[in-house]
């Protein structure tokens, strides 16, 4: 019963929870109107599952996330490493990686995964990474280090997590190796504790060792450029920068 309230309840607290309650009318009478059509099976009131916010026009993308995922999968499909090395990203853009090359997923919070023989999920903190100096052939870490310090994903609180987590990967990448990463740019700000927006000059502050091969990225207005000028992205709110270094 515990997951019949859960499933009941998330529709209420998705959004406010009028629009919820104003969307139920209509969820009870497309119920009534299958439970009356020929070869309908019965619906049992535990087996509910109340989906309220899926009749759309069109379907929602997440211009970060979408975006940076199609970047980095073409990159590293074209050098095609031996291994990749992927630092706490999207779980899915990990799994679909593997199955071009042999992945290692690191994160504080490996993931449980089975059956998916190029794709390894190891712990480690992007703060020490279990890699040499100048080791690691091909490494992505994308909408991650904007979190560090912040404490949400049970990391040490650390005003200058993204600073240092930029210096590890530095550190790890070796000579003509690759790096793809990619955070929120913009106008500078610390939006506690979900992340920091920093600006695109930042960035290559922190990375002042690396070579910048290729600037991307999404804007405000969810527009994807690439290998753009990325001054414009200075005086955005909330955009998505994409940054291929090379050492």
């Amino acid at each position: 019963m515990s997951k019949f309230y859960s499933r009941w309840k998330k529709q209420l607290i998705r959004s406010k929870i009028l629009s919820g309650l104003s969307r139920f009318p209509g969820y009870f009478r497309d119920w009534r109107r299958y439970s009356r059509m020929e070869g309908a099976e019965p619906i049992r009131l535990n087996d509910t599952y109340p989906c309220l916010f899926d009749k759309t026009s069109g379907t929602g993308v997440d211009s970060h996330y979408f975006y940076q995922h199609v970047w980095a999968m073409e990159k590293i499909a074209v050098h095609r490493p031996a291994q990749h090395i992927d630092v706490g990203s999207n779980v899915d853009f990990v799994g679909l990686l593997s199955t071009i090359t042999k992945v290692q997923f690191v994160d504080i919070r490996p993931m449980a995964v089975n059956n998916l023989p190029n794709l390894e999920s190891t712990y480690g903190s992007i703060l020490e990474l279990p890699y040499a100096d100048n080791s690691v052939e091909s490494i992505s870490c994308l909408h991650v280090a904007e979190h560090i310090g912040l404490g949400r994903y049970g990391d040490p609180l650390d005003p200058l997590g993204t600073k240092k987590a930029a210096a590890e990967l530095a550190r790890s990448l070796k000579p003509g190796g690759n790096l793809y990463f990619s955070l929120p740019v913009g106008q500078p700000r610390l939006c506690f504790n979900a992340h920091r927006i920093h600006a695109p000059q930042q960035i290559l502050d922190y990375f002042k060792g690396l070579k910048l091969v290729e600037f991307s990225g999404s804007t405000d207005d969810k527009t994807f450029l690439r290998n753009t000028d990325m001054q414009p992205f200075a005086a955005m709110r909330y955009a998505c920068g994409m940054f291929w270094f090379t050492k």
